[in-house]
C-alpha cells in the first residue's frame, strides 16, 4: 500500500524523476507509462477524481488499444461505438457523414477517476486537491512549489488543461494574445437524457458556436457547446438567456434543449479558452495535452491527441533519462515529433473554424458540401489521426 502523511497525502520524498501538473488524460497516461518505465513520478491534481469537467467525452478509436495497454478494460465496459456524424446549421439544413474510423463515448468522470487507480497502483505518487504554484528550473533540476510543499524533479511536465494559472504567471505567449475568433471562448457541458441513436454524433452549429452530442455510458448523453464570450455578454451573462436565445435558433438543438432532460443542477463552464499556437516546450518545461496545443472544434477530438502525445513525450524522457540523449535533445524531438503528429490537424482545424465562423458562411458550406461526401469524408481524415 501506498505510504502517506497525516493529511492523507503521499509522503514528500527527496526528488522525483519526473514531476507532472495537471492529472487529466495526458497527465494520468504520461505518468503510468514513466512509473511502469521505472522512473518515481509525481502528479499533482487540484481537484479530487472523480469529478465533471467540460468536454465532448468523444475519443476516437485511434485511442482504443492504447486505453487497454494501460489497462482499461473497454471492451469490457459496452461503451457506444460512434460511427456517424451529423452536421446541422444555424438553419437546420444538415449533412451526415461516416466517420473513417469512428469513436467511442465515455465521461471523463469515468475515465479519468479509472485512469487515477490505474496510476496509483503503478506507483504513482498522486497528490488530489494540491495546485502547483510554479516550476523553477535551475542547475539541472526543477523546484516545483506546492500548496503542500516544495519539491524536486529532473523533469517537469505541464498538462493542465485549457488554460491556468500557471500560463497566466509565465505569461505565455497564447494568454497575451489581443481578443479574436480563436482565443475568447467559453465551454458549457451538461449530462441530459436524450433520444439520440447510439453510433451517432451530433455537431449543431449555431451563431459564433456549436454544439455536440453524443452517447456515454450508461444511456447518457453528452452535452457540450462552444462559443465566443461575446453571445453571453450579449445575453447578459445569462447561459440560459444565451441558450433560448441564440442556440436554440437551430431547429435541431431547440428540440434536444426542449426534450431532453437535464441531469446537473448546474452546467459545467469554463471561459477564456484560447486555439492560439502554443508552444510545446518554455523555461525547460514539457507541455502535453491542451497545455501543448487545443484542437479546434473540427480538428479531430483533443482527447485523443493528448493521449498520443503523452506517448510521444514517454519516449523522449525515457530516452532523456537513460542518459543516450542531453536535455536539449529531448526537447527538441518533443516538439518535432508533437509538430509531425499533430501540426496539419491543428491547421486544418483552424481552418475550418474560419469557414464555419459565421451563420450565413456555415449555411452555405453545409449546402454545398452535401453532394459531394468524398470531400466531406476527406477533410473528416485530415483531421484525425491513426491508432498508435
Amino acid at each position: 500500500m501506498e505510504e502517506t502523511s497525516g493529511a492523507g497525502y503521499p509522503a514528500k520524498s527527496g526528488q522525483y524523476d519526473v514531476i507532472i501538473a495537471g492529472g487529466g488524460l495526458a497527465g494520468l497516461a504520461l505518468s503510468i507509462q514513466l512509473a511502469r518505465g521505472g522512473y518515481s513520478v509525481a502528479l499533482f491534481e487540484k481537484e479530487r477524481y472523480p469529478y465533471h469537467k467540460v468536454c465532448g467525452e468523444y475519443i476516437s478509436l485511434e485511442s482504443w488499444n492504447f486505453l487497454e495497454e494501460l489497462g482499461l478494460p473497454l471492451s469490457d465496459w459496452n461503451l457506444p461505438v460512434i460511427g456517424r456524424l451529423l452536421l446541422s446549421a444555424p438553419d437546420g439544413r444538415t449533412v451526415e457523414q461516416e466517420l473513417p474510423l469512428g469513436g467511442f463515448g465515455i465521461s471523463r468522470y469515468k475515465i479519468d477517476a479509472e485512469l487515477a487507480a490505474i496510476a496509483r497502483s503503478a506507483g504513482v505518487a498522486l497528490w488530489e486537491s494540491v495546485k502547483v504554484t510554479d516550476m523553477l528550473f535551475e542547475r539541472s533540476l526543477f523546484e516545483v512549489k506546492t500548496s503542500a510543499g516544495n519539491f524536486s524533479a529532473t523533469v517537469a511536465c505541464g498538462t493542465f488543461g485549457k488554460r491556468s494559472n500557471l500560463d497566466i504567471k509565465w505569461k505565455r505567449d497564447f494568454t497575451r494574445k489581443k481578443s479574436n475568433r480563436l482565443n475568447n471562448y467559453i465551454g458549457v457541458k451538461y449530462h441530459v437524457q436524450a433520444d439520440i441513436e447510439d453510433d451517432l454524433i451530433g455537431l449543431h452549429y449555431f451563431k459564433d458556436g456549436y454544439c455536440g452530442i453524443s452517447r456515454i455510458e450508461e444511456g447518457r448523453c453528452c452535452l457540450c457547446y462552444m462559443t465566443t464570450a461575446e453571445n453571453l455578454r450579449e445575453s447578459g451573462n445569462s447561459i440560459p438567456s444565451m441558450e433560448n436565445n441564440i442556440l436554440r435558433k437551430n431547429p435541431f438543438l431547440d428540440k434536444i434543449f426542449a426534450s431532453s432532460v437535464f441531469l446537473f443542477p448546474q452546467p459545467e463552464t469554463i471561459s477564456q479558452i484560447s486555439f492560439e499556437k502554443r508552444a510545446q516546450v518554455e523555461n525547460h518545461v514539457l507541455f502535453v495535452g491542451d497545455a501543448a496545443g487545443m484542437a479546434p472544434p473540427l480538428a479531430g477530438n483533443g482527447m485523443s491527441m493528448a493521449l498520443h502525445g503523452s506517448k510521444i513525450a514517454f519516449h523522449c524522457i525515457d530516452t532523456f533519462l537513460k542518459g543516450q540523449i542531453a536535455r536539449y535533445e529531448m526537447e527538441q524531438e518533443y516538439i518535432d515529433r508533437w509538430n509531425r503528429e499533430f501540426g496539419r490537424r491543428l491547421w486544418m482545424g483552424r481552418l475550418l473554424q474560419r469557414w464555419f465562423s459565421s451563420s450565413s458562411r456555415t449555411n452555405l458550406l453545409l449546402y454545398s458540401l452535401k453532394p459531394f461526401p468524398k470531400i466531406i469524408s476527406f477533410l473528416i481524415r485530415q483531421t484525425h489521426g491513426q491508432p498508435f
